[in-house]
């Protein structure tokens, strides 16, 4: 087992420096694995979020944005390698605390490290390219007039962030924010902020100008309220729950301010009976248990062939009985804890609430019996589900999946688009044409073909229906933080001849 480190104790990171917060309240940072408080973070206010946006709004507008938001995209690039290079020489410290904090594996968040590390590249070579992009000619049917386009960034920006990839998810929106030439005030959960507090300090170490990036944590409604209602910030970005992204909908419509929602999923993984059984059963349990299950796109609703479903179903619950749930720091964990007591009682809930209306818990469902402490859920599978269930409607976000048989091509595709939710959906089958024809015919964002879960930063991500709107990762995720402008010029020499001076008349 690693040593646990000392948790570094930071206040807000405002201004390119460490403040404590306006009223001097702390948060506890509670080890979810083993339900010790191991640290706190501050607890920002109304009051912290005025400080934060003001500091964003000066380093936006510094120097007429020389510095900044309209200097060379190489500009900013430089500092986006140079945080990319900090959490590499950092990794293991950085892991560490994202596991201590989150629960989930420690080689999990290791990898979660390597992507942080690689998203911030990838944009610093978007930024790059930005420079590039600009004066795109526009084709126009009148040779009196020349037109071209501009990328400008959009301004101050409020981020959101939730606890399930603390760091990462973060870095899905300030590494495109930054490269734009925004600057930001980001706002993690509460439940998870200690990587995204050492974001901060490494921006002080690569010499970030001030106030481009201000971190401030604390409760949703005394400060991600006020951050997402606030008349100085120009775009909001949240990734979070369906409810949640309501009430930023309705704060930002009031001043007519762009948004883009990641939110809930509710994610279908059909498996036709034309498969490798062995690789779809590790691509179900991948799809559901990875991460604990707190995955927004996490393939909670299994579609198998009734040909193949039992079959399927035997070799699931064997396997699954061999995952090893542990501490997070214990080699080979494969599933580690729920980030919180509230999320541990909430699956809990939703399992109970399933077995009342008639499922049947085919495997898990309650404590590791091995694990006395820490908020640990066995994986969980859930069969003879009808779909007018909670289970079947409502994302659980944790490692518990449902599941239901078909018959047909168009049932299953039926089932998989029975959701208010759209943001991915997976199929499995050695039918290439079948797989084609279900990719078009899924309502959602993002279709996995004899896969799940790959995330790739350069392919758009996000949801329909209530799944959200607006695309991260990839050139979409850059789209988010820029505003095109028009700039047109007559270039005749003779007046445009709509008025008629009266000495000519």
């Amino acid at each position: 087992m690693a040593a646990q480190p000392t948790i570094p104790r930071r206040g807000l990171f405002i201004g390119g420096g460490w403040r404590e917060p306006s009223l001097g309240r702390r948060l506890p940072v509670i080890n979810p694995a083993t339900e010790a408080t191991i640290g706190d973070i501050p607890a920002a206010t109304a009051e912290d979020v005025e400080i934060a946006v003001a500091a964003a709004r000066e380093a936006f507008s510094r120097d007429g944005g020389r510095h900044w938001s309209r200097a060379p995209g190489a500009v900013r690039a430089k500092f986006l390698r140079a945080i990319a290079a900090k959490i590499k020489d950092r990794q293991s410290d950085l892991a560490l605390l994202e596991a201590l904090d989150s629960g989930k594996p420690l080689d999990e968040a290791n990898g979660d490290m390597d992507d942080v590390a690689a998203c911030f590249e990838y944009y610093a070579d978007l930024a790059e390219a930005l420079d590039g992009k600009q004066r795109s000619p526009i084709s126009l049917p009148m040779e009196n007039f020349k037109s071209h386009t501009l990328k400008e960034p959009i301004g101050v920006v409020g981020m959101i962030t939730p606890w399930n990839y603390p760091l990462l998810m973060a870095t899905w929106k300030v590494a495109p924010s930054l490269a734009a030439g925004c600057t930001t005030v980001l706002k993690p959960s509460e439940l998870a902020s200690l990587t995204c507090l050492e974001l901060g300090a490494i921006c002080t170490e690569v010499g970030l100008p001030p106030g481009v990036l201000n971190i401030i944590t604390g409760l949703g409604p005394e400060a991600g309220a006020p951050l997402s209602s606030h008349p100085d910030v120009d775009k909001v970005a949240f990734t979070g729950s369906t409810e949640t992204g309501k009430r930023i909908m309705t704060a930002a419509a009031q001043m007519v301010k762009p948004v883009s929602l990641e939110l809930g999923g509710k994610s279908a993984l059909i498996v036709f009976d034309d498969v490798d059984i062995d690789k779809a059963v590790e691509w179900a349990m991948f799809g559901i248990f990875f991460n604990a299950g707190q995955v927004c796109s996490a393939t909670s609703r299994l579609l198998l062939h009734e040909k193949i479903a039992k079959q399927f179903l035997d070799r699931l619950v064997a396997w699954t009985k061999n995952i090893k749930v542990s501490d997070p720091l214990e080699e080979g964990c494969r599933l580690g804890s729920v980030v919180s007591e509230g999320q541990y009682e909430k699956i809990k809930k939703f399992i109970s609430t399933a077995r009342s209306e008639g499922a049947t818990i085919l495997y898990g469902g309650a404590r590791p019996q091995h694990l006395r402490r820490g908020f640990f859920i066995e994986p969980t599978i859930i069969t003879d589900v009808s779909t007018s269930m909670q289970i079947w409607r409502e994302e659980v976000f944790g490692p518990v999946v449902c599941v239901k048989e078909f018959r047909t091509e168009s049932e299953a595709v039926e089932l998989a688009n029975d959701t208010h939710y759209g943001l991915a959906g997976a199929v499995i089958s050695n039918d290439q044409d079948r797989c084609e024809r279900i990719s078009k015919a899924l309502h959602s964002g993002i279709v996995w073909i004899n896969c799940s879960q790959p995330t790739l930063v350069q392919a758009p991500w996000g949801g329909n229906k209530r799944s959200g709107f607006g695309r991260e990762l990839g050139e979409w995720g850059l789209e988010n933080y820029l505003t095109v402008k028009q700039v047109t010029k007559y270039c005749s020499d003779e007046p445009w001849g709509w008025y008629q001076p009266p000495s000519k008349l």
